[in-house]
């Protein structure tokens, strides 16, 4: 069998083997009742088809194998057939989060530098009025009232005039341009080749044994990209991908109930509107949660939810590496405990043939890997991988690259790349690797640097509390000049909580704090209504934000030798 160096070819093998089976169902109109009809839908073979004469077409408009287009269209089948259609075309789609900050948006349309901006209307007049992508001289409409460039209809009509092969592609070939969330930072452009695609779909089947013949709901819908590859049935669910934690519940059950729906996946916050709403999913086997830590409670709660047998992953990873590791509910229910007291989040064993390692903490960039990086066993440090998807670049960004990535000479010459995950964590004494936090996110005390998620899950156990942020404000010495931070936890209480509850809430999570080594820096608790967040997580708390708020609510310049 000739290997596959293209995701696309997945799509071409899955309709020779599945040809009239449906790949996937949108949400089309909606009934009286309010649920959504699913009254559309297209079978492997029509996807498969139908994105050849579109890619056809896109080459007879002018858009040549290497050019970069921006993707900017809804949940639908037009998503899906664009970006089979310009992965066979050879072009390289750039998708950009649409729930970003705008401004931001802005820059990375700007910075992806690209030829086309494919979208719907009004992404299409927002880039007109707003000027975005001023490089993009090629203008495809999806939908309806577009001017001044071809229709979608009228590219997929012209692919039927040519009968022409498609582009071929390599392995190392540009594929795609995907911006990170930029939620803990400005987003950046991810380089994905063909050969980064094609591992992730192998490195996924193997991990989480997927069948074919499965029916999944991904509740991000670039995720269903490798269900034609997987042979699984995509169910796009009636939600705002973008805005997860305000999905109906009662919608995405029903397309659960309706379609017999085996898989889902979806964020933290699809998993918490779920356990909310309390409804039994019988037929679910499988779920996978990433994009964000998924705290044991909602795990334990997500599991009553389904059959005994079901399995509950939560991959860890990022845009510009994933998966990295792996682990199952049951055994993160089972690291609960350890959490609870200051050990991090456990997020399991590296998926093969990963090669995770754990390097000292570095602000700066690192050229050349060598032994001396690495930490000593146990100790906390950040996470880097080296594996089939690792990504080697940033789109335009060599600042940025060269902080990201360490170059590393194999003992046969060779050379390969080392992401820095911008994570730390640890390794266990049973191989098993811990999440501690965000680098930029550490709170650097005058005592010792204090990691996010050895510190939250610690306070988030105290009843009567939603969620903890500890975010560090920074303390001026007699010069003026910034020294240290002063770590301060900011609390958020669960419904229904009163102010006595409050009073109780604050001294148990003040002795708590005197109970561990490294959270007895922390001495000032504060209260606020309701965190801000990246909405698109709801997990993703902004502590950036937060921080300037606490340091307003402290109402003072904090000298250093005050807390010293």
């Amino acid at each position: 069998m000739t290997a596959l160096t293209n995701i696309a070819a997945t799509l071409t093998r899955a309709a020779r083997e599945r040809g009239n089976e449906v790949a996937l169902r949108c949400p089309g109109t909606r009934g009286a009742d309010g649920f959504a009809n699913y009254d559309v839908a297209l079978t492997f073979r029509e996807l498969d088809l139908r994105s050849d004469l579109i890619a056809r077409g896109l080459g007879a408009v002018g858009l040549a194998p290497g050019m970069r287009a921006v993707l900017m269209v809804r949940p639908s089948p037009e998503f899906f057939l664009l970006m089979f259609a310009l992965f066979k075309a050879g072009a390289v789609p750039v998708l950009v989060d649409p729930g970003i900050d705008r401004r931001a948006l802005r820059a990375c349309l700007g910075e992806a530098e690209p030829h086309a901006f494919i979208g719907i209307p009004i992404a299409q007049a927002a880039r007109t009025l707003l000027r975005w992508a001023p490089t993009a001289n090629l203008k495809v409409w999806v939908g309806r009232g577009g001017i001044g460039g071809p229709a979608l209809a009228e590219v997929e009509a012209l692919g039927h005039l040519i009968a022409d092969d498609l582009p071929t592609t390599s392995a190392n070939d540009v594929a795609a341009i995907l911006f990170t969330s930029g939620a803990t930072g400005v987003p950046k452009g991810v380089v994905y080749r063909h050969r980064h695609f094609l591992a992730q779909i192998d490195m996924l089947r193997e991990s989480f044994a997927l069948e074919a013949g499965g029916v999944d709901l991904p509740t991000f819908p670039p995720f269903a990209l490798f269900d034609p590859a997987l042979g699984l049935t995509s169910v796009i669910p009636d939600m705002d991908p973008s805005r997860p934690a305000r999905a109906n519940p009662a919608r995405l059950v029903e397309a659960i109930e309706r379609f017999d729906v085996t898989q889902l996946f979806g964020s933290p916050a699809v998993l918490d509107v779920l356990v909310r709403f309390d409804a039994q999913l019988p037929g679910v086997a499988r779920v996978l949660s990433a994009g964000a830590p998924v705290p044991a409670s909602t795990v334990s709660a997500m599991r009553d939810l389904l059959p005994r047998t079901a399995q509950l992953w939560t991959p860890y990873g990022a845009t510009e590496c994933l998966p990295v590791a792996v682990i199952e509910g049951q055994e993160l229910e089972a690291t609960r405990f350890a959490s609870e007291r200051g050990a991090g989040t456990c997020v399991g064993r590296a998926v093969t043939p990963n090669i995770v390692r754990i390097i000292g903490v570095d602000d700066s960039a690192i050229e050349q890997w060598h032994e001396g990086l690495a930490c000593a066993p146990g100790e906390v440090g950040e996470i880097t991988v080296a594996g089939p998807t690792a990504t080697d670049t940033y789109f335009n960004r060599p600042a940025a690259t060269r902080l990201a990535k360490i170059r590393e000479t194999l003992p046969d010459g060779s050379m390969r790349i080392v992401h820095r995950m911008g994570d730390v964590g640890y390794f266990d004494a049973e191989g098993r690797l811990w999440f501690c936090g965000r680098m930029t996110q550490r709170v650097r005390s005058a005592l010792v640097d204090i990691h996010t998620e050895q510190v939250e899950p610690i306070f988030n156990a105290i009843e009567g509390v939603r969620r903890s942020a500890l975010v560090g404000v920074p303390t001026v010495g007699a010069a003026g000049a910034s020294l240290v931070e002063l770590p301060v936890l900011v609390m958020q209480l669960g419904a229904g909580a009163r102010r006595v509850d409050k009073l109780r809430i604050e001294a148990e999570a003040r002795a708590l704090a005197q109970r561990f080594a490294h959270t007895r820096a922390i001495t000032d608790v504060v209260f606020h209504a309701a965190f801000p967040v990246d909405t698109r997580h709801n997990a993703k708390i902004d502590r950036a934000k937060l921080a300037r708020w606490a340091a307003r609510r402290l109402a003072r310049t904090v000298n250093l030798q005050e807390h010293l």
